[in-house]
């Protein structure tokens, strides 16, 4: 439990450092990657509104003159033309084209400019990119321009950025990592220490009062005999059988959380469910109820005899007692692909799912009167859970309806 606890901590604390990461480079990246956008676009509408070419610099002059002052616009650089490499086609109004323009870019011949503008064309679009080419769109009479511009050296530089913070991402997670593999220790070893604690305090306990118990259980006998029965001295020796049951089934469950056992003895565990069906057909019957099973034959498992009978008797005699009169009981054993699936189905006056979230915790039960004519203590389930535990599967409980209960384990094998 102390490693699953740790487990879960150290996958909390890394998930929570991932997405925070991936937030934090997924907001700079999306930001410089619209600005890369945005500022070939501005460079673009430069282009597009002087037929695929940069204006002369007095132009710009004149231009960054009209601007306010405030503005500090870098396209109205005379370096611009200077820093900037494009290329355009023009195409007629049935896609065919009629000229491009390579002159300022030596990367791009005239014959790929025009393979570029044929794509665009038929692509539909306005704007997008080819490659690393932002390109553009514009109408010029019954012609259409299509102005490209490389954004090779932007894009390249956002791509180092994105490869650096990936890098430096994965590095941090490991160092995080290494440090939550040392520090978690740590961290649990109080919650450790208090359920180790709590395990030794039941097991202690349970041992020390099965001596009283069974002394009460002696005297009463003996007064008894010397007396003869009466109502005091049944419910005397009912309530100390039941106090030693309870005693015994906590140190069960204590004694089963802390033994880590490798099973390596094969169990017939079909057999099993054979016997357990046919020891609960009569109580089932005397109750007015419907039991019925469907195993598949010669299964095997490795695991603990006695561990997995007393799991079977659980899980039966859980949906014996809590179906209602003439309600239905099914228990279904079958492999699924490398795992051993065994189901208990009974139908119930009523279920919560709420319920279903402390069905395996001790001392819960489902009648919140804790009504003692079902018997009982709610460590029955706690102690099919742990069995389930020890032998490396997994149990759930659901509900269709709210007037039924699955009851589901699996195994593997």
């Amino acid at each position: 439990m102390i490693g699953k606890l740790r487990m879960k901590l150290i996958a909390a604390s890394m998930l929570s450092l991932l997405a925070v990461l991936l937030c934090i480079e997924g907001v700079i990246g999306g930001i410089n990657y619209k600005k890369i956008v945005e500022d070939a676009d501005r460079v673009l509408e430069v282009l597009g509104e002087n037929e695929g070419r940069f204006p002369q610099t007095d132009l710009f002059a004149e231009k960054k003159k009209k601007e306010a002052p405030v503005d500090n616009d870098p396209f109205l650089s005379p370096e611009l033309p200077y820093e900037s490499r494009y290329f355009s086609v023009l195409l007629d109004q049935k896609g065919e084209v009629l000229a491009s323009d390579t002159g300022k870019i030596a990367m791009i011949d005239s014959s790929t400019a025009m393979k570029y503008g044929m794509a665009v064309w038929e692509s539909g679009t306005l704007s997008g990119f080819v490659e690393d080419y932002r390109y553009k769109v514009f109408q010029s009479g019954e012609q259409r321009r299509i102005v490209f511009l490389d954004c090779r050296r932007n894009l390249s530089t956002f791509r180092n950025f994105v490869v650096t913070a990936v890098g430096v991402s994965v590095l941090g997670l490991a160092a995080v990592l290494i440090l939550l593999i040392f520090l978690s220790a740590r961290i649990v070893k109080p919650f450790s220490e208090t359920y180790e604690k709590q395990k030794r305090f039941i097991t202690d306990a349970g041992h020390e009062l099965k001596t009283p118990l069974a002394i009460i259980q002696a005297d009463a006998e003996v007064l008894e005999m010397d007396h003869g029965e009466s109502e005091w001295l049944r419910d005397i020796q009912m309530q100390t059988e039941r106090m030693a049951a309870l005693t015994n089934d906590l140190i069960l469950l204590a004694r089963m959380e802390e033994e880590k056992k490798e099973f390596v003895t094969e169990i017939q565990i079909s057999d099993m469910a054979e016997q357990a069906l046919a020891a609960f057909q009569a109580p089932a019957k005397l109750q007015k109820k419907y039991l019925e099973g469907e195993i598949e034959p010669s299964l095997q498992m490795k695991g603990e005899e006695k561990a997995i009978e007393r799991l079977f008797s659980i899980l039966l005699d859980n949906a014996v007692k809590y179906s209602e009169e003439g309600g239905n009981i099914f228990l279904r054993l079958k492999k699924q692909k490398s795992k051993i699936c065994l189901s208990v189905y009974n139908t119930t006056d009523q279920i919560g799912k709420e319920q279903l979230e402390h069905l395996f915790d001790r001392f819960y039960r489902t009648d919140q009167s804790r009504n003692s004519e079902t018997g009982g203590y709610g460590l029955r389930l706690s102690i099919a859970a742990a069995t389930v535990s020890a032998h490396r599967g997994k149990i759930s409980a659901f509900t269709e309806d709210g007037r039924s209960l699955w009851i589901t384990v699996t195994f593997p094998i």
